[in-house]
Parts: C-alpha cells; structure tokens; sequence
C-alpha cells in the first residue's frame, strides 16, 4: 500500500475563495481571515453549526484490522504535502489531516428522507441517473411486529481498495490526506471493471460520459475541518465523519457490519455502525433481487436465496442480450484463435504427421491470417465496448496490480507474436513465393534465407504460446472477484480452456482436414486428433458446469442467488444448453471413437462434424450470455429508482426510460 499512497495526486477544479474558519464548539475563529482565504478550498459560511464542524479528541495507533491509522507513518510521506484542491497549493487547516477517516452509520437513527443523497449530488453536480450515496433498505417482521431499516451508502474509502488494484488505466489513488480512494474521471477509459469488483456498488460507471466517477470524501471540505455533505445534511444524525474507530458521542457500538452489508473481509472498509434494535430472524431486501438475510446465533445476518418469483420456468432469449455482448464475443473468439494457432503450430513441433503436412501445405498462412483477422474483430469490439474507445491504450497502465491491465498485456502479445510468426512464415509458403517472383521478379531467399526466416518464425511461434498461456490466465483472473461469487469459482477456467480446446480445434481441424482431403491424403487421423480435443473441451466445460451447479445449489450466497435466476427467469434456456453441451459431447465421443467402424465412411463423419460444429458455436454463444448476464454482485439493497433493477425494467416496459429526469438512462454508449 505504500507505493499506492504515494502515488496521491488530486485533480479538481472549480476554485471557491473563503472567508473565516471557526472553531465547532463556540464559533469563535480559529486562524486569521486573511490565512484562512489562502489556505481554505471550501467556503464556510458563517452561518455553519457545530454538527457540520469535525471534532475528533482522539486518534488510535491502528484499526481492528492492524492498519495503521496514522497515514504518515505508514508510508512516510511528509505532513505537510498540498493536496492542490481547487487548484490550491496551500496546506489545509485540518490538524488530522494525515489520519485514516471513515463514516459512522447509525441504522436506528436513519429515516429514509435521502437527504444525504440529495446534498451529495448537489455537492458533485451529480446527473439525475447517478448517486454517489443512496439509500436503500431491509424489511422483516410481520404486522404489528413489522420493522424496516435503512441504510445509507457510498464509497467506505478501503484498507484494500480492490477497484484501485482492479482499474486497469490507474484512475484510483489511496491519498495519504484522510486515506481517500479518490478516482480521476478524466483518467478513466470508462471499462466499468472497478464497478464489478467494488462490493458496496460505490464507482458509478456514466452510461452518458463514458466515465466512472465516485464519493471522493469531499476533501476539499475536510481540509478546513468540515465534514462531508452528506453528513452535515442528514436530519436524523443517523450519519457521522471522522478518525476511524473514533465512535461519536451518544453511541455505544461501532460494528463493521449490520443486516445487507458484504463481508468486511473482502476490502476492510473504513465505515462502522450502530444497529441497537432488535430485528426479525429473517431481513427482505425491496429490490429485485432474490436475496434476504437470515440471522445467524451469533447476530450476525448472512445472505440467502429468497425465491421471489417462484420456480417456474421461462425462456427470455431476448433478455440474453446485453451491455456486455462485445465481451461475449470478444472472448469466445480470441480463445478459438488461441486455440487454433497452439493446434497446428504445437501438432507440427510435436512431429505429428498430420499436421506436419499441414504447417508444410500453402494452407497453414492463410489460416493464421483468418486467426489474426478474427482476434482483431474481437479486439476491436472489446475496445467499441469502453465508455472512451479512442483511450484504449490506457488499459496496460497498471500492470502492476490490475489482472484485467495483464490480460491486455497478453492479448496484445499474442496478437503481435502471432503477426509476426505469420511474417517470417510467408518465405516457405508457396503461394506467397509465386505471388513474390511474381511481382517482384526475384527468389525470396535473395532476400532472407529459408532457414534463417523458418528460424525466426519458430521462435515467435512459442513467443506466441507463452503469451496464450499468460493471456488465458489473466482472462479468468478477471472474473474471479470475491464481490461477485456466481463468478469466483473453477468453471470460470474449465470454460474459458474447454473452449479453447473445442472452438479451437474446430477452426484449426477444418481447416487441417479440408487442406488434407483436397490433397488426396487420409483423413481419418486429423478427425481423430482434432475431434478427441474438441471432445475434451466440451468435457472440460461440462465438468466445470457440474460443479458450479453443485457448489451454487449449495451455497446461500449471492452466487446462489444468480443460480436462482438461472434456473428459473432462463430456466428453458439453461436447460437447452445443458442438453446441446450433453448431445454434443456424445456426438464428439461417437464420431471420435469410431464405434460404428466402417459404417461411417468420410463424408457422413464430415457432416456429423459440421452439425456438431454448428450446435457447439450456438451452445457457446447462449452459455457465455448466461456468464454476463446472471451475476448478483455483492451490493447494498436498493429500493429506489435506477438503483432497483426491477423498476428499471418496469420503466423501459412503460416508456419511463425515455424521460431523462426520472433517473433511468439506457446505456448510451
């Protein structure tokens, strides 16, 4: 963490002169006018309360976490650094400035006005579709013994902020100044990752900017002893600022977890709370979501499956279809061409005879330009699926932390490596040698020898490998977020290397056994070969499958919940892929095995392939839309508006989506 504090740099802008800074408990100013005009960044009005003032007496060495406190001494920063707020370079005035802050909630207190929603986006000039802090509630009991509670929420400014680890393009910094996550907008290239794996939905990803934005603590407040908006504005005093572990007066718990909230484990966040009233066994959220929270015999609440909706059965094939379609694609196809490239390179290194012949025909550079062609389709649709296209070389700036800045890494290497094994690979292909004379009017060896370039093509050609292995590894990391537990788990890899195996050998062996069958050689060995790893993938992918299904029928987290979905709003269509992936996988077996002997002659074996191919790409296809769109994140229930997703669909089935100002915005970009 220290290097990440230390890298703390603030943009903001909007410069607002003041007048006098005063001391909470009798008004009284604590330094001169004039100094607190140069050193201020917030304008405080005279007429501020001491409720809005900070008024922290004491500071701890460490959290409950064994984090220090004390951010200076953490990371050895100097005091007195300027955080340029408001383009400032002055000092603020907040003598704690160097302390790790936090908010402290108070359940018992909080009556669901949103006045802190309200204040927070008028503080940030916040759009109609967006929150920075929202509230959302719980509810359990049944009359007269009926009980709500509400909980308010925005960004917890983490010990292990995992949307800073996960940003590809580094927009978030840990600041040493009140141990902000701060996030630059103007970095950002708008991938939305950090919203995936942030668990308390605190980066708000603008469908209109292209740009995620987020709670930045107001520092700008802070540094002349001023607490957030959002606190100063809440009416119940159910919202408090200060030193975390600090618990504010007339309050007697300070716990890291109440009735909805994710595992503190995940990140540590800096928010405590007091929830003193008794609450129902069993807590509902008013969301969509078919989740409630059943109480544990230690108090503590824990997330289970509350089956909403019931268990009946549907389709929605139209409900597939989403925002991250490109991603869909983007990644069945990069792992059909990896897995194309690692067939016929791998089969000719290994000596195998078959597609030794293959990599020796004309054939083998045409395929690989194919590869190359749809790698790049692919590519460019992940980049069209950023909020700023045209800023996707951002996405290799945090190689140090991010998975998803490594699997641009990777996939950049494999597609270059992959480029230029092509390259060094056009002197030994005939087509190219007569097309080269042809035009130039010379031997291609008079310009590079034939072993020196089939030598340099090798070399590249495992380059190439190493970069598939580096990329396929990187491209499951991405999807092992604790915040989302229907994704965290092995079938996130047996998929993503099952259809490797599968598509690839798909694209690679057709090509091997139609260059091989228009040559007169014998095809039964390339069917062998290519069909045993199009079966093992399909095994692959439905190994893990099983697996998933067992583990997420037994959970009782979110994940379970995604389960829930699966099985019942896409029920049939869940069903239908598991059939395909089952009948395509005996198909395979049949087809490999050769049980029928003689009576499958070449081409009844060609067209069951054909049909198993076409089957396949489709089972693939639907599998990968269930991947995106069943995923239940870790998030605080919402009750209003864009936040409930079930008021989203609701408005977009009733024309609500095309009036701006009731907060629905479809994804515009």
């Amino acid at each position: 963490m220290n290097d990440q504090l230390k890298e703390s740099i603030l943009n903001t802008s909007n410069t607002v002169d003041v007048v006098e800074v005063f001391d909470p408990r009798d008004m009284t100013p604590v330094v001169k006018p004039e100094d607190a005009a140069a050193a201020s960044h917030w304008e405080v009005r005279t007429q501020e309360q001491p409720y809005a003032f900070l008024s922290d007496k004491k500071v701890d060495e460490a959290n409950r976490y064994g984090q220090k406190i004390d951010l200076v001494d953490l990371t050895g920063l100097p005091a007195n650094r300027s955080m340029f707020i408001n383009d400032n370079p002055e000092v603020g005035v907040n003598p704690n400035r160097n302390k790790q802050h936090g908010f402290f909630f108070t359940a018992d207190n909080c009556i669901g006005c949103h006045a802190c929603e309200a204040a927070c986006s008028e503080k940030n000039e916040n759009p109609a579709h967006l929150a920075f802090r929202s509230v959302g509630y719980v509810e359990g009991g049944s009359y007269p013994d009926y009980k709500r509670m509400n909980i308010s929420m925005a960004c917890n400014h983490c010990d292990n902020p995992v949307c800073l680890k996960g940003c590809p393009t580094r927009a978030y910094t840990k600041h040493a100044e009140y141990g902000a996550v701060l996030q630059d907008p103007e970095t950002c290239f708008g991938c939305g990752y950090c919203t995936w794996v942030c668990p308390y939905n605190a980066p708000q990803l603008d469908p209109i900017k292209g740009q995620v934005s987020k709670c930045n603590m107001c520092v700008d407040r802070l540094e002349v002893g001023l607490k957030p908006s959002c606190v100063s504005a809440c009416v119940g005093n159910a919202l408090d600022f200060g030193v975390i572990e600090n618990v504010p007066e007339n309050r007697e718990q300070a716990k890291t977890s109440i009735p909805g909230f994710p595992t503190p484990e995940i990140t540590h966040p800096n928010i405590r709370f007091q929830q003193t009233r008794t609450m129902p066994d069993e807590m509902k959220r008013t969301d969509s979501m078919p989740l409630k929270y059943h109480k544990e015999e230690d108090g503590s609440y824990t997330p289970m499956v509350d089956q909403k909706k019931g268990k009946t059965k549907h389709w929605n094939v139209g409900r597939l279809s989403s925002r991250e379609n490109p991603l869909v694609l983007f990644t069945l196809a990069m792992q059909a061409v990896m897995g194309a490239f690692a067939l016929t390179f791998l089969g000719d290194q290994l000596h195998i005879d078959v597609l030794s012949q293959f990599k020796a025909s004309s054939m083998y550079v045409p395929l690989l330009i194919v590869c190359l062609v749809i790698g790049g389709a692919g590519n460019f649709m992940s980049a069209m699926h950023l909020g700023k296209p045209h800023r996707f070389y951002r996405g290799f700036n945090n190689l140090r932390h991010s998975p998803m800045s490594r699997e641009i890494l990777g996939v950049a290497g494999f597609m270059s490596t992959l480029g230029l094994h092509i390259l060094f690979s056009l002197p030994a292909n005939d087509m190219f040698q007569s097309l080269y004379n042809g035009v130039i009017g010379s031997d291609i060896g008079d310009l590079i020898p034939m072993t020196t370039s089939a030598t340099i093509a090798t070399v590249f050609g495992y380059l190439c490998i190493a970069f598939t292995l580096f990329a396929l590894y990187y491209m499951t990391r991405c999807y092992r977020i604790e915040a989302r537990p229907f994704w965290n788990h092995y079938q996130v890899s047996t998929s993503f290397v099952g259809n490797l195996l599968s598509l690839g050998s798909l694209l690679g062996g057709g090509a091997v056994i139609a260059t091989l069958a228009l040559g007169g050689f014998d095809i039964q060995a390339a069917l062998v070969i290519c069909g045993a790893l199009v079966t093992l993938g399909i095994a692959l992918e439905g190994f893990g499958l099983v697996g998933h299904h067992r583990d997420m029928s037994k959970a009782s987290h979110e994940g379970a919940a995604s389960h829930y979905i699966q099985c019942t709003t896409f029920g049939k269509t869940y069903m239908l892929r598991n059939v395909l992936l089952s009948v395509n996988l005996l198909a395979a077996l049949v087809l490999t095995s050769g049980v029928f002997g003689d009576a499958f002659s070449d081409s009844l074996a060609l067209a069951g392939w054909g049909l198993v191919s076409v089957t396949l790409i489709g089972t693939c296809l639907v599998s990968r839309a269930l991947f995106y769109v069943l995923v239940v994140p870790t998030t605080m229930p919402g009750a209003f508006f864009w936040k409930n997703k079930g008021f989203e669909e609701h408005a977009r089935d009733i024309g609500l989506a095309n009036m701006p100002q009731v907060g629905v915005v479809p994804n515009l970009h």
